[in-house]
Parts: structure tokens; C-alpha cells; sequence
């Protein structure tokens, strides 16, 4: 059927035919124009359904290609989300190494200066201990030469009215040469 011609059910049922001489049965022409309205009602339905459900399926698959559309921007958006978030972590973690190399190397040059410091501080303090036992030494060797001196001497004199001492007995010889022990470690050492 061409745009210019339409025919409609009511068309068909509406239609009416000039009658001749000899014409067709006029009742097995209206039971066929019957029969036709009925099969165009049921074939004009059955598009009209159709074209319906053609504008359905039409609304759905542009609904589905904008869900399609959505879902490869959305699955893409991911890709560089989780590319960003991939290299974001891999700066964050060399910059966390960077760091915590920078306070290891901070903390062991700490370490270094502390361990000279206290290398240095006992360096010091065995000279001081070794100064100090060498001059006690020196003033043990000097006290016990005096001792020795004041002991070799015979007596002495402290003025007319004390009158005057004598020394002491000399005990025996070793009685007067030992000396308290911790006297002696430190002379010995």
C-alpha cells in the first residue's frame, strides 16, 4: 500500500459496489468483505502491537546502550582511578623509603658521634685515672721518703720550754717498713 491510498477495516466494510446485470452474489460479497475486514482489524492490531512493542524495544536498547556507555566510561574512569591510585602509591612508598633512609642514615651519624664522644670521653678518663694514680704514686713515694727520713733522724728538737723528744724506739725492721694494703695495690700497680 503506497502513502496516498489508505485503507482502513472501515474502509472495507463501508465500501459499496455499483450493481450490474449480471453481478456477483451480492451475499457472498459482503461475507468476503466480511471475512477481509475482519483479517485487515486483527492485521492492523497486530502492527499497531507490534509498532508498539518495536518503540519499546527501541526505548530499551537506547536505555541499554546508555547503560553500555555509562559502564565503559565508568570502566574506564576505574582503569585511570586505579592507575592513579597505583603510581599515587608507589610515589608515597619511595618516599617513604627515601625518608626512612634519611632517618636511618640521621640516627646512625648520631650513633657515630655519640660513640666517638664516649670513646673519647673514656680515652680522657684513662688518662685522668692513670694521671691520678701516677701522682698518687708521686705522693706516696714522697711521704713514705719523709717517713723514711723522720725515722732515720735521732731526735729533735722543739724549743726549750717542750724540752726535747727523742724518737721513737726502732721496733724491728718489719714493723716499720709495712704499710696499710691499699697503700701498697696503689704502689704496686
Amino acid at each position: 500500500m503506497s502513502d496516498e491510498f489508505r485503507l482502513t477495516p472501515l474502509d472495507v466494510r463501508k465500501t459499496e459496489f455499483k450493481k450490474g446485470m449480471r453481478g456477483y452474489d451480492a451475499i457472498s460479497v459482503e461475507d468476503f468483505r466480511s471475512r477481509v475486514a475482519d483479517e485487515f482489524e486483527r492485521i492492523v492490531r497486530e502492527k499497531i502491537a507490534l509498532e508498539e512493542r518495536l518503540k519499546h524495544l527501541e526505548t530499551q536498547l537506547a536505555e541499554y546502550k546508555q547503560r553500555d556507555k555509562a559502564m565503559n566510561d565508568a570502566l574506564v574512569s576505574a582503569q585511570q582511578l586505579r592507575a592513579e591510585t597505583k603510581e599515587q602509591a608507589e610515589r608515597e612508598a619511595q618516599m617513604l623509603i627515601r625518608e626512612a633512609e634519611a632517618d636511618a642514615e640521621r640516627r646512625l651519624e648520631r650513633a657515630r658521634r655519640e660513640l666517638e664522644r664516649l670513646e673519647a670521653s673514656g680515652q680522657d678518663l684513662a688518662r685522668r685515672h692513670h694521671a691520678y694514680l701516677s701522682s698518687l704514686r708521686a705522693l706516696v713515694d714522697r711521704q713514705k721518703a719523709e717517713l723514711e727520713a723522720l725515722a732515720g733522724s735521732e731526735a729533735l728538737a722543739f724549743g726549750k720550754v717542750a724540752g726535747s723528744i727523742a724518737p721513737a724506739a726502732p721496733q724491728e725492721n718489719a714493723a716499720r717498713k709495712s704499710s696499710p694494703k691499699w697503700i701498697k695495690s696503689i704502689v704496686e700497680e
